[in-house]
């Protein structure tokens, strides 16, 4: 017998955890609207039985939660308010969960829009890496109103392992988010530091990776990102522009509220560099490719 068929979703933005998230939901019995720049992506979804939205402004009328999973918040600000953008065409008491990482003020002045326009927002910063998104295991850091969350719990649900509830306002998920990108691009570029130190000085990497990663001296981002450097495959499921941009949220926010941030500015000028030299958009891990000297695996 077959299962009854959830509540309507949209999912915009198929990229690493865009993906995923589409998945996640058509495995738990959602009806999944799906669209993406790329059509190839989009049939990915189709082919395991979700719908083609031919524009976000084409399946804003049909869903009920709608989750932008897209990169920055020029792409959130695109996909709803742009041309064929979703929002002027969402039911009134609709739903959006942001899942960009953007800063805290686009983030509010974002719900303070949609909530003029009769939508609800969740703010909903996601993170754990491809892999997890696909097995609906990934975390989000959300925030926003009781009734906000009343109408999508069950979506939440479906795409994450962990929900963390953070305000009852929109707001607090994204400055959560932008600490967690501090310590994720602080982590990535000690990783590339780490290893290019361990090939110059001549020791066998992978062997540093196997004592590392059982060691005091690991990190989730070590133990996730050292595995492309070892394999020399640098196809980005989190490229380097998007630390540039994400440690620039850090940083504009830091110098606004007069905060220093000596870490987190050493390691965007490391991204910055590797993007400089023409590896913007290979994996993040090819911030190690800014040493000198090395012969990398």
């Amino acid at each position: 017998m077959n299962k009854p068929v959830k509540k309507p979703v949209g999912v915009i933005g198929l990229g690493a955890m865009g993906m995923g998230v589409a998945m996640s939901l058509l495995r738990e019995g959602f009806e999944v609207h799906a669209c993406d720049v790329r059509a190839e992506a989009v049939q990915k979804v189709v082919d395991a039985g979700g719908i083609a939205a031919a524009s976000p402004a084409a399946m804003a009328p049909l869903v009920e939660v709608l989750l932008t999973v897209v990169v920055n918040a020029d792409q959130t600000e695109t996909v709803l308010f742009g041309e064929n953008g979703a929002a002027p065409h969402m039911k009134p008491g609709a739903v959006v969960i942001a899942s960009a990482t953007v800063s805290p003020e686009f983030a509010k002045a974002l719900g303070k829009r949609l909530n003029d326009m009769g939508l609800l927002m969740i703010d909903g910063p996601i993170s754990g890496g491809a892999a997890k998104a696909m097995s609906g295991e990934m975390t989000v850091m959300s925030s926003g109103t009781p009734a906000a969350y009343a109408k999508c719990e069950d979506v939440l649900d479906a795409i994450a392992g962990k929900v963390y509830r953070l305000g009852d306002e929109v707001g607090p998920g994204s400055v959560v988010k932008m600490v967690n990108q501090l310590l994720a691009g602080v982590h990535i570029a000690a990783s590339g530091e780490a290893m290019a130190l361990a090939i110059r000085a001549g020791a066998n990497p992978d062997q540093v990776y196997e004592v590392i990663t059982n060691s005091a001296g690991n990190s989730w981002m070590f133990q996730n990102r050292v595995p492309h450097i070892l394999a020399g495959d640098y196809t980005p499921l989190s490229a380097v522009n998007i630390f540039v941009k994400d440690l620039g949220i850090v940083l504009d926010y830091a110098k606004k509220n007069v905060f220093p941030l000596p870490l987190s500015a050493t390691a965007h000028q490391m991204f910055m560099s590797a993007s400089a030299a023409g590896h913007g958009g290979e994996d993040d891990s090819a911030v190690i490719k800014t040493f000198p000297g090395i012969k990398l695996p």
